[in-house]
């Protein structure tokens, strides 16, 4: 017995935890650790990272060594044809000695003549060279800011995503809040809408209500149901899309914080003081200020090609043969220092055309810049516009659904006491509906606007 009540409260437990309830902070949390777009600015601004370390190393000395062996057909020969056999036949030449010491001479030229071979056919070599820049014209300095604005910019692409992320949860979010409680709201008037239809009905069996009267109360309930099951269908939907865009199973069972909340804390806070300063410091103007700047760091890079380029050089060589002491078969080698100078002379002005395009699309981007300047402004000023417009609508929404309960309270006391239609009280429920709706519609435009203004000026986080 003990097994099974353990087993009923595992089960039981397991079934309340299935349920997740999530608040916007957790959504947004898990949407910024999952996004893979977000992620992928993430990587890539790792790469600029590293791309920025690999830039600074062109200030240091770098290091080659170089190794290689080749075998050839024939070797080098320091004496041609003619010199080699006058040594070999050196005593024979002179023709007045004997035959003996004709004889020891010739062999001793032949020594002399062997001596002088290099035996290059198999040649090892190996180097070790050190080389420092000392002036290159300032691309090295050129190239260095470039990976430094790069860097930054792909930090403010990182930014924009996770600002962009934030806005699509925070829409997704509160359009599930929405629909559910939409869904509250039409399982409240399919309620309504019933209990008039038994009403009626009762009415009829009375002899005080007509079939007519009926069938159009019947028509209300089945547009009632219908529109319960277009608002699940909504809601289900959305949930799958939250689920999504937080990085979980679609079919996931979610319960969020604020569903069953009547009111959503919908204050209006001003928060914009100064646009143009707002404006500025938008992710998307920062990006165009690091084109402009990579630009002109471009413009010295093309200058630098055109200027002259010092570097120091040393390192150290072997070979076999050896090079200095008779072609001897043993490594031996030298070591060696100088100073690189490398001057453009004539290219055909290609420099400077190179130079006059780049000025020209720094100022391109720089004028990019300023529209895009006007145009965030123009949509900060939208932005704190729909909040005030939302603001507005949402106060002449909760009066409306004074009336709106007044005006039902008192078709329904007509219809009880007979001075009413079924058509008035209809019209005062659909007007009820109409007004409640509104009222989510405002509540939940309030919190969307507020997103809009926070992204417009860059403060979405």
């Amino acid at each position: 017995m003990k097994w099974f009540l353990s087993l009923i409260t595992l089960m039981c437990a397991t079934g309340v935890d299935a349920q997740q309830m999530l608040s916007l902070d957790s959504c947004r949390a898990m949407a910024l650790r999952n996004n893979k777009q977000l992620n992928i600015s993430r990587l890539k601004q790792d790469v600029t990272k590293n791309i920025r370390k690999a830039a600074r190393t062109k200030y240091l000395p770098h290091v080659d060594a170089a190794g290689g062996y080749m075998h050839t057909s024939r070797e080098l020969s320091i004496l041609n044809g003619t010199q080699k056999y006058t040594l070999g036949n050196i005593g024979s030449i002179i023709g007045i000695l004997d035959e003996q010491t004709t004889a020891i001479i010739n062999r001793i030229g032949q020594k002399v003549s062997d001596a002088f071979r290099t035996d290059t056919r198999n040649i090892y070599t190996a180097s070790v060279m050190v080389s420092q820049p000392i002036y290159m014209g300032g691309s090295i300095t050129a190239a260095n800011r470039i990976a430094d604005i790069a860097e930054e910019m792909a930090a403010n692409q990182t930014e924009i995503s996770t600002q962009s992320t934030i806005y699509n949860i925070d829409k997704a979010y509160w359009t599930v809040v929405s629909l559910r409680q939409k869904e509250k709201l039409a399982e409240s008037f399919l309620k309504l809408v019933r209990k008039l239809d038994d009403d009626v009905a009762k009415m009829i069996k009375a002899g005080v209500a007509t079939r007519a009267d009926g069938l159009k109360v019947s028509v209300k309930v089945n547009e009632a149901e219908m529109q319960l099951t277009q608002v699940e269908d909504g809601l289900a939907l959305s949930r799958m899309l939250l689920c999504q865009l937080c990085g979980m199973p679609a079919d996931s069972d979610i319960t969020l914080e604020d569903e069953g909340k009547d009111e959503l804390g919908t204050e209006i806070t001003e928060s914009v003081t100064d646009i143009k300063e707002a404006a500025r410091n938008r992710s998307e103007v920062k990006m165009l200020q690091n084109a402009i700047d990579i630009s002109r760091q471009t413009t010295k890079l093309m200058r630098a090609a055109n200027l002259p380029q010092i570097a120091l050089t040393g390192g150290y060589i072997v070979t076999n043969p050896n090079l200095y002491n008779g072609f001897e078969r043993k490594f031996s080698g030298m070591w060696n220092i100088g100073v690189l100078v490398r001057v453009p002379v004539w290219n055909w002005f290609e420099s400077a055309y190179r130079v006059r395009a780049s000025k020209t699309a720094t100022s391109i981007a720089a004028m990019e810049l300023d529209e895009a300047e006007e145009k965030i402004e123009l949509q900060i000023n939208q932005s704190r516009f729909r909040v005030k417009e939302a603001a507005r609508k949402l106060a002449m929404a909760k009066k409306n659904i004074e009336r709106a309960d007044e005006n039902l309270r008192c078709a329904e006391l007509g219809f009880r006491e007979g001075v009413m239609q079924t058509t008035d009280v209809m019209e005062a429920q659909t007007a009820w509906l109409q007004a409640q709706s509104q009222k989510i519609d405002a509540e939940i435009d309030v919190k969307l606007s507020q997103t809009d203004l926070k992204k417009a000026i860059g403060e979405l986080k």
